[in-house]
């Protein structure tokens, strides 16, 4: 399949572009494709969700409309939990997440009777950055993490932590509450959502983040591995230590998941009341096809034969799912499609 013309480096969705681009921006560019190849595929299908995903539900999107210009996909990204009220009310098709359905959540989709299909798409890595010029941290261990940022700490100082660090005040920054990241990392470094100390400087903007740490020789804060890898001048990247050893966040160690516990899937979730329309299943199933001949292959390694969903991750900064998963996606997927069609 061709295009009306091929697009350069630069008319791609790259991460660094679109983590500058607010959600309303990104339905316009995503629903708003001319070129590209017209087929028998035609309407609207709506995306929201988490912030964090949207880079990777917008590379989506537009490559899908490159093939199919006459469908219209807004991509949103009003936050995980924000998401999920939409779509249990059926007023989305799809919904990105950076974290799994809470039980409150699936009975708001019970009650609109909104039945649905929870698809892992890509893996991300949370960071804790570091100001460039900390001199003294390297690795931080996961009781110390707890130690931080747990509820009621009583780490205010860097030699609260290693009595051999400077005796300074912490200044520290994440993720605030309606972040999916947040609960991530809440339930992972903590051991339950929302375990958090109330002291620190949590916003929904992850570049807040970076500017706060960049800002500040005596910061710490945590985020989406692949922020770092765009602003590498301005933060230092620590190493974990889960148990085995001081791990960073890498390409390698994220899609091997020896980086723990920051390790995570993010997932898709699909209202299968829509798989009824044959735009819907196309969409959905592209997901999970080999990647074409107009795909940007300098994210495939060797002879990697990578899907969609894992060329997306990869090209904007995320990381790909192992090939097991998108089988057992493709496959659950599948089902799914027969039961309904």
């Amino acid at each position: 399949m061709s295009k009306e013309s091929p697009r350069s480096d630069s008319e791609g969705v790259s991460r660094r572009r679109l983590l500058t681009v607010g959600g309303a921006a990104l339905a316009g560019l995503s629903g708003c494709l001319v070129r590209g190849e017209t087929t028998e595929y035609e309407g609207e299908i709506s995306v929201d969700g988490s912030n964090t995903v949207l880079p990777h539900g917008a590379a989506l999107a537009e490559e899908f409309q490159w093939r199919n210009n006459r469908v219209r996909l807004p991509v949103n990204g009003s936050g995980t939990g924000a998401g999920f009220q939409r779509f249990a009310v059926g007023e989305t098709h799809i919904q990105n997440a950076s974290r799994q359905i809470m039980d409150h959540e699936r009975e708001l989709c019970e009650e609109n009777d909104v039945e649905f299909i929870e698809l892992e798409a890509l893996l991300d890595g949370i960071a804790i950055y570091a100001n460039p010029n900390n001199d003294w941290c390297d690795c931080l261990t996961v009781e110390e993490l707890n130690a931080i940022w747990q509820s009621g700490s009583e780490v205010e100082t860097w030699s609260d932590i290693r009595d051999e660090w400077p005796d300074e005040e912490l200044s520290l920054y994440g993720r605030d509450s309606s972040s999916g990241t947040f609960d991530y990392f809440t339930d992972a470094i903590n051991g339950e959502y929302g375990n958090m100390r109330s002291d620190y400087s949590g916003t929904p903007d992850t570049n807040v983040i970076v500017r706060g740490v960049r800002g500040n020789r005596h910061a710490l804060g945590f985020g989406g591995a692949g922020y770092y890898y765009e602003n590498e001048d301005d933060l230092k990247l620590l190493k974990i230590d889960g148990g085995d050893g001081c791990i960073e966040p890498t390409r390698e160690t994220i899609e091997d998941q020896t980086y723990t516990p920051l390790s995570r899937p993010m997932y898709v979730y699909l209202n299968l009341n829509e798989l009824e329309r044959p735009e819907f299943r196309q969409y959905a199933r592209f997901m999970f096809d080999p990647i074409d001949d107009n795909a940007d292959t300098s994210v495939v390694e060797g002879d990697e034969e990578l899907t969609w969903a894992q060329w997306a991750a990869r090209r904007v900064g995320f990381y790909a799912i192992p090939d097991e998963t998108v089988s057992e996606s493709r496959a659950a997927l599948e089902q799914a499609i027969e039961e309904r069609t």
